[in-house]
Parts: structure tokens; C-alpha cells; sequence
């Protein structure tokens, strides 16, 4: 990614303010910046029953499911390359790593839980190689959980930039759009078991064991 492509990101972090995606087909695309700085909701919460710690969060953003997870005396640790997604974490005295999921991670190989939410399925674009990869950060018999695109259909890869109001800001970096039918076929071909689906308030949830 770009030098600078995540400075929209990391403004509307620290002021709440309103952000998009601007898709290279000229779309549009709304991020609940408000809901990721918020407490977890119900919803959420349908997701930490699932977890066993020491779980990783993946795009861990400001670090509320890591503090949900220690609020229920389970470890966790949060990874993000949004150096201020990563201090919003750590501000609440929760461990949190400033690293793209594709480095080197502590752990390698022995996390029973990791955790794709809010989209980051999306993550470099390449839904094949980020599923690759988490499976090798997984314990034997650890799950990952993913929360897919609310179109269950959708299976796109796609040039996108930042956008506030409408307008796009900052270079382009590259992200995907998973739905549930599409990730069903996808994590086959990289040995994970059979998944458990669930969706709650409209959204689409699936966990997957090594």
C-alpha cells in the first residue's frame, strides 16, 4: 500500500468523522466508522461466544472486539498497519500490533481464534491469499471467523481510494468483496473443516476450523 493511503482512515478514527470507499467503477462504497469506535453490540457479542483466546484480530481497527475479549478474561491481541488504529488499542492498555497480516506474527501456528470482521476478508485484494495465509497462523484445530459481504454472491476484486463526501482522497489500494457462497468454495481448497454459518441482524458470520 501507497505511503499515505491510509491517512483518511486514521482521520476519521481520530474525529469520527464520515468515510467511504470510492471503487474504481465509480462507486461508493459507506464504512461504519461510528460502529468500530463504538462498544460491541449483539451482534458482536454472537461472535465472542465463538472465540477461544488467545485470539487474534486481524484489522483489529480501535480495538473494540480485543476489548470485549479481555472484558470476558480472554486474551487477545490486535494487529492493524493503521499506526492510529493501533495506538486507540493499545491507549486501552491492550496489546496490539502495528503489522501487515502478511509479515512475520508472532505466534505463527498456535492462535486458536483469529478474526476477519468488518470486511476484512477484503484485506490486499486477494481473498485467496489472505485465507492461505491465516491458515497458517491457526493452531491445529483453531478456528478462523470470518464476517462476509451482505450480498452472498459477491466476488469481486477491486482498485479502491478513501472517500469523504462523496470525493475520493489519497492513492488507490487494492481490496475484495467476499460473500458467503463465494468463501464457501474458496476455504475447500485451503483444508479448513466444515463451517458453521450464522446471520444476525443482516449480518453473515462463518466459522472455520483447520
Amino acid at each position: 500500500m501507497q505511503a499515505g493511503a491510509l491517512r483518511p482512515y486514521e482521520h476519521s478514527l481520530r474525529t469520527s468523522g464520515p468515510l467511504g470507499l470510492h471503487a474504481d467503477d465509480g462507486r461508493v462504497i459507506s464504512l461504519d466508522v461510528a460502529r468500530w469506535l463504538a462498544p460491541v453490540d449483539d451482534i458482536d457479542e454472537t461472535v465472542l461466544d465463538r472465540c477461544t483466546g488467545p485470539v487474534l484480530d486481524v484489522g483489529c481497527g480501535p480495538g473494540r472486539f480485543v476489548h470485549a475479549l479481555a472484558e470476558r478474561g480472554t486474551a487477545a491481541m490486535g494487529l492493524d498497519i493503521a499506526e492510529t488504529a493501533v495506538a486507540l488499542t493499545r491507549g486501552r492498555g491492550l496489546p496490539a500490533v502495528l503489522r501487515s497480516v502478511f509479515a512475520p506474527i508472532p505466534g505463527e501456528g498456535r492462535w486458536p481464534t483469529v478474526l476477519l470482521m468488518d470486511g476484512n476478508i477484503g484485506i490486499g485484494g486477494d481473498p485467496h491469499r489472505l485465507l492461505e495465509r491465516v491458515h497458517a497462523l491457526l493452531a491445529p484445530g483453531g478456528r478462523l471467523i470470518v464476517e462476509t459481504h451482505e450480498d452472498a454472491h459477491a466476488d469481486e476484486q477491486l482498485g479502491v481510494r478513501f472517500s469523504q463526501h462523496g470525493e475520493p482522497i489519497g492513492p488507490a489500494f487494492a481490496w475484495a468483496h467476499v460473500g458467503l457462497l463465494p468463501l464457501l468454495r474458496y476455504v475447500v481448497s485451503f483444508g479448513y473443516g466444515v463451517p458453521e454459518v450464522w446471520t444476525v441482524g443482516g449480518r453473515t458470520f462463518v466459522s472455520m476450523p483447520r
